[in-house]
């Protein structure tokens, strides 16, 4: 067996976790990212040098970055640990904010409340969905560094047939984040006419194109290792996101943006519904020759292909939860 065999065969064939186990482990930034905040404001109490850019990253870098490493590699079985030390370390903090705070903020907890309700944010960058993207791509980094090493929990990586692994979480997770933030959401196409519209969407895919040609022409090149389950012989991410966006800009041109969620809901049923009653489930899993034939451009990437109507579901969620965030 080469080299690139063993390489492909070591992250192949795979039936993942638990999704409850895939939630712990995801949920875990939120905490981490509230023991940051109460950090910073603990230093701006203690008037520490915490604003300093170096100090902020390495603070950055302990509570958003190690807690995912140790997550997804050493700690993955010691999961409910990590939170009861986040608990404890956001609980301390917490006291001694409370313990620290002016005689201006001795109020009553009822006041502070509805103070807090009347709060509006002036930045157009929503602090929730910033760390949604970030925890998302570091989350995903790390994991395509890891997948590759036998420290990283092999029911973590992409699974084959069935199941749901860690990693399977990262495209969608991408779609949804981006979709968030979509021209469309923040309304930056809203003059001109929809022929307009379509061409600035066309034109703002020429970067994906550039790096699904690059990606495909370097591994094929190179004869790099691929997961061919994940989306085909040709296929790759940077394609599934060009054709996510074709849809969706003809789709949002057809649609009332408000109406997005209908049209996610729609979608999503519609293709349960043809995975369960049509040969579709078998058409991703065999080919059309039921033996998993890799002739032909259908069958070459069926995977890659066919997800792509799942994905659009996915993409016009994260455009009604922008709407909402936003």
């Amino acid at each position: 067996m080469s080299q690139k065999q063993m390489k492909e065969a070591f992250v192949s064939n795979q039936n993942g976790t638990s999704v409850l186990e895939i939630t712990e482990g995801l949920c875990l930034p939120a905490l981490c990212i509230l023991c940051r905040g109460l950090l910073i404001i603990l230093s701006q109490q203690l008037c520490s040098s915490l604003h300093n850019s170096r100090t902020r990253f390495l603070v950055d870098f302990a509570f958003l970055i190690v807690p995912l490493v140790t997550t997804l590699t050493i700690f993955s079985s010691f999961v409910l640990l990590e939170y009861l030390v986040a608990i404890i370390l956001g609980a301390g903090l917490l006291y001694e904010i409370y313990c620290r705070r002016t005689c201006y903020a001795r109020m009553p907890f009822q006041k502070i409340c509805e103070k807090f309700l009347k709060v509006s944010l002036e930045s157009e960058h929503i602090p929730a969905i910033s760390c949604f993207r970030v925890v998302n791509s570091a989350f995903t980094a790390v994991a395509i560094l890891a997948v590759d090493f036998p420290l990283f929990p092999r029911r973590y990586a992409k699974t084959e047939l069935y199941g749901t692994g860690a990693m399977d979480y990262g495209v969608g997770g991408f779609i949804f984040g981006s979709a968030m933030v979509s021209p469309e959401v923040r309304r930056k196409y809203t003059k001109g006419s929809r022929f307009c519209y379509l061409t600035k969407s066309l034109y703002s895919l020429w970067p994906l194109v550039f790096l699904g040609v690059g990606r495909l022409v370097a591994i094929k090149s190179v004869d790099y290792q691929e997961h061919l389950t994940e989306y085909g012989v040709h296929w790759n991410f940077f394609f599934t996101l060009i054709a996510v966006k074709l849809i969706t800009s003809l789709l949002l041109i057809i649609c009332p943006l408000n109406r997005s969620w209908v049209v996610a809901i729609s979608i999503a049923a519609l293709y349960q519904l043809a995975l369960d009653f049509t040969p579709l489930k078998s058409l991703i899993l065999y080919g059309t020759d039921g033996s998993g034939t890799r002739v032909g451009l259908l069958n070459a990437n069926r995977e890659g292909i066919i997800s792509i109507l799942g994905y659009v579901a996915v993409h016009m969620a994260g455009v009604q939860t922008g709407l909402y965030v936003l």
